[in-house]
């Protein structure tokens, strides 16, 4: 499934495409696509992929593609502080995404059914928090994996503000989806070939609407155990946090506020990612004439092909001007950090102990 827009040169290039086809509509949710690079959470070897509108599978380790995740993070609804359960959580590509909309007192929650991709999301949630330029930008809600099959979950379970199934549900299972789900809140899934959206209104009704037509491998059935009945599997606790983690939440939000004021007080406007010039593909314009008794094609040049000749100069003044190397960004929140007047293990601990 995908294909629905065409291939970027990067994270940026692939976020522009989605956002010219409508598959992302709003700020926040550009936002988060930008700040997690999908090239990130592919195997060496495979990221040329990564910027495609494609699903990729190796092995167990599956993506979907593009335009189905900007479709589920707009119909998703997503909000700071909201409950979210992912069923299905792969990678944790999309369960990362996610955690930068809910913010710190969010709760974010995966379900995978393959033990080596829990392993490996784990991996990815770890190297995004250590090396990411994006973590010290965004208020984070970490997201917590289990291992399990969605569909063993335990009865007494909590329910969820937002849900997300990643695999096609069959019509037998869907309110076994539903009653996850709080009353007010937003499921989306595969049903019978639609990504659909349901929304609980009540504690009895529910409404839905159909998203984009789909095609999903079926949820995988529960194992038996030795006593003939399937294992219930439990969800990650929804703790509460304790006073360190909040002091380093308020800390870090202070200084970051600081800095814009600091930023916007100095008249420094808050850097946006550049701007990517975009391919021009250069069509030509044919007509055809009789030489004797054949038809040949002749090439006839356009006034948009002239147009185009002119741009294509035009960036070529322009790249042979920007021959200066573009300097690193600057971590502004982590300079303040360094320099509170503060032991050097507590500001290890502000910085989440990232090395830059």
């Amino acid at each position: 499934m995908g294909g629905a827009v065409s291939a970027g040169e990067d994270n940026d290039d692939l976020i522009d495409n989605l956002k010219e086809a409508q598959y992302i509509r709003t700020e926040r949710v550009e936002q988060a696509f930008r700040a997690i690079d999908r090239g990130d959470y592919y195997l060496e070897g495979y990221r040329d992929s990564a910027y495609k509108d494609l699903a990729w599978k190796h092995g167990n380790i599956h993506l979907s593609a593009p335009c189905i995740y900007s479709e589920v993070m707009e119909a998703l609804k997503l909000q700071p502080g909201l409950s979210f359960l992912n069923l299905g959580s792969g990678t944790g590509y999309l369960s990362t995404m996610v955690g930068l909309i809910l913010g710190p007192f969010g709760i974010n929650h995966g379900i995978e059914l393959h033990s080596d991709v829990v392993e490996y999301a784990k991996e990815k949630l770890e190297s995004f928090i250590k090396n990411s330029d994006s973590f010290d930008k965004f208020e984070f809600c970490e997201p917590a994996f289990v291992v399990g099959n969605c569909l063993q979950i335990a009865s007494d379970s909590h329910q969820y503000d937002r849900i997300y199934c990643g695999a096609g549900v069959q019509k037998d299972h869907e309110n076994y989806m539903k009653i996850l789900l709080k009353v007010g809140g937003i499921l989306v899934m595969p049903v019978e070939d639609q990504l659909t959206q349901i929304m609980r209104t009540g504690q009895n009704t529910w409404e839905s609407k159909n998203i984009l037509a789909v095609s999903f491998a079926p949820l995988v059935q529960p194992s038996k155990s030795d006593s003939g009945k399937p294992d219930c599997v439990g969800l990650p606790p929804c703790a509460v946090r304790n006073l360190q983690d909040l002091a380093r939440i308020y800390i870090r939000r202070t200084l970051r506020n600081f800095i814009n004021d600091e930023m916007q007080a100095k008249g420094i406007p808050q850097r946006a990612p550049p701007k990517r010039k975009r391919k021009r593909v250069k069509q030509r314009i044919n007509t055809y004439v009789f030489v004797g008794n054949q038809l040949i094609p002749q090439p006839l040049d356009s006034e948009e092909e002239e147009r185009m000749e002119e741009d294509r100069e035009e960036e070529e003044k322009d790249d042979g001007e920007a021959t200066k190397p573009e300097e690193p960004p600057q971590n502004l929140l982590r300079e303040k950090i360094m320099k509170l007047p503060l032991p050097e293990s507590l500001k290890a601990y502000l910085t989440y102990f990232r090395e830059k």
